[in-house]
């Protein structure tokens, strides 16, 4: 079967958002002085204070975004896995951001980090929902 025209923009648009995500992901790991100087001391203080089991959660949630967006692109039924579990980890980290961490998210960040984080959400699950449809169709292999 044919891909449809959707797929590559679907495809190439995941694709950059979620390298973007791995960009912060890299840049926020490495600490890397230009990027993370764009951040306040307690926002920095924050984003390396993360649990190991919060950083393993943002990283799958991450890595496994940009192979789902790959997969797709390359028409490989794998892409719905690599999806579920990035949301799967989106979730993890979420749940510490939001609801674990002694000083949360929007504490230090504000109220455009649930906006942010809730538009990641809803990107994870219609990238999802979008992988199982052309896995039903037959448009995946």
């Amino acid at each position: 079967m044919k891909a449809p025209w959707h797929l590559w923009v679907i495809g190439l648009v995941s694709l950059f958002w979620n390298a973007m995500g791995a960009l912060d992901y890299t840049m926020t790991q490495t600490r890397n002085a230009a990027y993370m100087g764009q951040f306040t001391p307690e926002q920095l203080d924050y984003f390396y204070g993360y649990p190991s089991w919060a950083v393993a959660g943002w990283a799958v949630g991450v890595w496994l975004a940009l192979a789902g967006s790959l997969l797709l692109l390359l028409r490989n039924a794998s892409s719905l896995w690599a999806f579920i579990l990035s949301f799967a980890g989106i979730v993890v980290a979420s749940v510490y951001s939001f609801g674990l961490a002694e000083l949360r998210m929007t504490d230090v960040v504000g109220s455009e980090a649930l906006i942010f984080t809730a538009a990641i959400i809803l990107f994870a699950l219609f990238l999802i929902w979008y992988a199982r449809r052309m896995k039903i169709a037959g448009v995946l292999r």
